[in-house]
């Protein structure tokens, strides 16, 4: 019996022609892979309802779901018990005689990447494919989780590159589909801002909208997050269960060090390039395995910037449960420190601009970096907080404001001992008083100038009031 037709779909066109397509040209092997909860299985379903399709393989279209396979003889028997054949120790060679003897077909086997996860069994995974490839008139489609197709098996060309995101006009259909249109565009888009666009996300959010609302959702999320959406039992109704799948395969097993490259990541909105990930000289053996691996995984993909990144629902997830050590943090606070240092030291040269790039591809990066840091009151917190001012300053120079970085850095201050840091601190507020207010200013201005007394450096002077 096949899946039910799915009744909400948008946003993967493109891929549906791009499939249809390669049918049209003969008897396709296709992959479709992607991270969890892109909708793989969701277009795997559409293709084999499609009118095309159904025209060409009419009853000899099979959809087998591969979840609860381990192993080659467990996989032969899901797929036996689909086309009819009685129970074995091993139908390989049943199913093989099947599809040899019977008319033009079409298999689906769907969350492949159960059974072909696992390295013990991946090559006799793989050879069973090639096995299934070698009947001319069988057409294969399978899902898997990832961007590694299984080797031993020649692909149609042109690939299908891993499913995106959803673009933002089909994030919104198929969120009003769901939880009607009955709400502003702006509460929508902001829902849709805590998905990444991920099409599962999607789905569990705007189902919670149309019992609750945008605006008790969005309240909810800022101390629930992930864990919001992830009541369900199984990968297709709980986030977190998709997520965990991901981090728990024996490809990221195999290399410890992964997670944490993902936990840092999820606190890097802009991301990292890969001279970031070198230079920074994080706590990491093989950084770029990991990030190989991540990769493959679909755990973390690179922007058009070719920039290291993960989706929102994934960096919540991890931030909530897995969040960097310390000792993850400090390598990247150091890095973008001495970011902040080589603009200062061109600020108003003709070089100037060169850290300027450097430091805004980093903004969001930095300001949840030295938030965090503020926040947990590391040893290093006059460091910290020179960063801080820095940052504000170039922050107010391109035309940004003040960060809220200001409302933690005011919190510490009275704790703080150090003159000289005191009043570069409250000089950085009232040059920020613009942008955010602060109250009694002609007082802290006298505070500030109080401090200088304790020492003599005009150029200290001059530079504060920039």
């Amino acid at each position: 019996m096949l899946p039910a037709e799915p009744k909400i779909f948008h946003g993967r066109d493109s891929e549906l022609a791009d499939i249809l397509k390669l049918f049209r040209q003969g008897t396709p092997r296709i992959s479709i892979l992607g991270a969890g909860g892109m909708g793989k299985t969701s277009l795997a379903r559409i293709v084999v309802h499609h009118q095309e399709i159904i025209a060409k393989y009419h009853g000899n279209r099979f959809f087998v779901t591969c979840d609860t396979a381990s192993s080659k003889p467990e996989l032969a028997g899901l797929i036996g018990a689909h086309i009819g054949l009685k129970p074995g120790e091993d139908l390989t060679r049943a199913v093989l005689q099947y599809f040899s003897s019977s008319p033009p077909s079409l298999l689906i086997l769907d969350n492949l990447e159960t059974v072909w996860e696992a390295t013990k069994f991946r090559e006799e995974i793989e050879e069973f494919l090639s096995l299934l490839t070698d009947v001319n008139h069988l057409a294969l489609v399978i899902t898997m989780r990832g961007a590694e197709r299984p080797s031993k098996v020649q692909w149609t060309r042109p690939f299908l590159l891993p499913l995106p995101p959803l673009a933002q006009d089909a994030a919104r259909k198929m969120f009003t589909d769901i939880a009607d249109d009955k709400h502003s565009l702006d509460e929508v888009d902001q829902v849709l801002g805590l998905t990444d666009n991920m099409p599962l996300s999607i789905s569990l959010l705007a189902n919670l909208v149309d019992l609750e609302g945008c605006p008790y959702v969005l309240s909810r999320w800022e101390t629930e997050k992930t864990s919001l959406i992830s009541e369900g039992y199984d990968r297709r109704s709980n986030l977190e269960l998709s997520i965990s799948l991901s981090l728990s395969s024996p490809r990221t097993a195999s290399m410890p060090q992964c997670q944490d490259l993902l936990a840092l990541l999820s606190m890097l909105p802009d991301g990292l390039s890969d001279v970031e990930l070198k230079q920074t000289r994080f706590p990491i053996k093989d950084i770029l395995g990991c990030k190989a691996v991540l990769l493959c995984t679909t755990l973390a993909y690179t922007d058009d910037h070719k920039r290291l990144k993960v989706l929102v629902p994934i960096r919540e997830y991890m931030g909530r449960l897995f969040p960097p050590t310390d000792q993850m943090i400090q390598p990247l606070l150091k890095h973008f420190h001495e970011l902040l240092d080589s603009y200062t030291a061109v600020l108003g040269t003709p070089s100037g601009m060169v850290p300027i790039d450097r430091i805004t591809s980093n903004y969001a990066n930095i300001q949840n970096i030295l938030q965090t840091s503020l926040q947990r009151e590391y040893h290093n917190v006059v460091d910290i907080i020179y960063c801080t001012c820095d940052f504000n300053r170039f922050s107010r120079h391109i035309g940004r404001g003040a960060t809220d970085l200001l409302k933690d850095l005011t919190n510490l201050l009275p704790s703080l001992g150090e003159h000289r840091l005191k009043a570069y601190s409250i000089a950085e507020l009232v040059q920020s008083s613009q942008h955010q207010p602060i109250s009694l200013p002609e007082r802290v201005i006298v505070e500030a100038l109080t401090h200088f007394k304790y020492f003599d450096d005009r150029d200290f002077e001059v530079f504060t009031m920039i």
